[in-house]
């Protein structure tokens, strides 16, 4: 059994609780969750009683916990940046919740804060241990759909909603809350290029405050293909999370079932250019010999995501293994959240 990390885990909402406390948990030889820390008595007497750990009212009394070696950011948006700083500098590791920081300047200091420290900070991308966003990326990396021209990434769904997330004063908003996933997915399938953005936001009667719920991006550069993103609680008829479009095939479906279909250029003639008119002025038509593919994901639980992060991470706290969510990936995906709220203010 290897080194075990104590780690103090700064809110308990949704997050906080049901994808770090519980993964925490269920990970005994590599974590233990030593401290809480969140306001609400009751999640504090619900921590203390299923996990046996300390629990703070104030996050700087559990931060002067010499026994924690991680901290797990998962208070509201607006607080990350803050929150982190502070946790470097006493010398913590450091895992954020998403959206790592509501600005570029804010994820900036954070990242400084860590480098001088000499911790690790890093976030909580759990959406690029979906099977599905792992089977894209295997079918795309394999070939078999030739030069990828086009991704369409789609995450719709229709809803209202009323909670702290829709008030851009919390850091609310789907661009931050979905966008930080499937901008950070996007970016793995766009490879190293630098991406050119143009984006749309909108905010709607269907939330109940004034943060953004409706958001299209467009990522483009050359020698990349163009990456399509909606995100939407404003579609009634939602579309297929994934649509990928190839020169040998293509790739369509959602989370939980995805099929391929592709042809090998080598089965069929070559088609060299003919200027003479078409036989009854028909247009070009032939039957490719089509290979088709399907593939179910597992069901699971969401919090397995994030027990596959944990795992990824340990070590690089325990070690030097290199993070597996890199500083690096962490900026270039801020960077586009702010060019999105630079050219699409809400």
């Amino acid at each position: 059994m290897g080194e075990i990390i104590r780690a103090g885990v700064a809110g308990l909402g949704r997050a906080g609780w049901s994808l770090h406390a519980l993964t925490l948990e269920q990970l005994p030889e590599q974590y233990e969750v030593g401290a809480v820390s969140d306001p609400n008595a009751s999640r504090q007497r619900e921590a203390s009683d299923r996990l046996g750990c300390d629990t703070h009212d104030d996050y700087g009394d559990m931060l002067a916990d010499d026994s924690l070696g991680l901290i797990v950011v998962a208070s509201p948006s607006h607080l990350h940046e803050d929150f982190t700083v502070r946790a470097a500098e006493a010398g913590k590791h450091v895992l954020v919740e998403k959206p790592f920081a509501t600005s570029l300047d804010g994820a900036r200091r954070m990242m400084d804060a860590a480098a001088s420290a000499g911790v690790a900070v890093t976030a909580s991308q759990n959406y690029r241990y979906s099977p599905d966003c792992i089977k894209v990326r295997e079918v795309i990396a394999s070939g078999v759909l030739g030069e990828i021209v086009q991704i369409k990434m789609q995450w719709h769904r229709f809803a209202r909603r009323w909670d702290w997330q829709t008030l851009k004063e919390y850091g609310g908003g789907e661009l931050n809350n979905s966008g930080a996933h499937v901008i950070d997915q996007a970016l793995l399938l766009l490879g190293d290029a630098e991406p050119e953005v143009a984006c749309e936001r909108r905010s709607t009667s269907l939330y109940s405050g004034d943060a953004d719920n409706h958001v299209k991006v467009v990522l483009s550069a050359a020698g990349a293909p163009t990456v399509d993103i909606e995100i939407t609680t404003n579609c009634a008829y939602a579309q297929d999370r994934w649509l990928i479009m190839g020169t040998q095939g293509g790739l369509r479906g959602s989370d939980s079932k995805l099929e391929w279909k592709y042809f090998d250029p080598s089965a069929v003639p070559a088609r060299p250019i003919d200027r003479e008119p078409t036989p009854d002025r028909s247009y070009n038509r032939e039957d490719l010999p089509w290979a088709e593919e399907v593939y179910e994901a597992p069901r699971e639980s969401f919090g397995v995501r994030n027990r596959r992060l944990y795992e990824d991470l340990h070590p690089s706290l325990v070690g030097d293994a290199p993070l597996a969510i890199s500083a690096e990936s962490v900026l270039r995906q801020i960077t586009v959240l702010e060019k999105c709220r630079e050219l699409a203010p809400v």
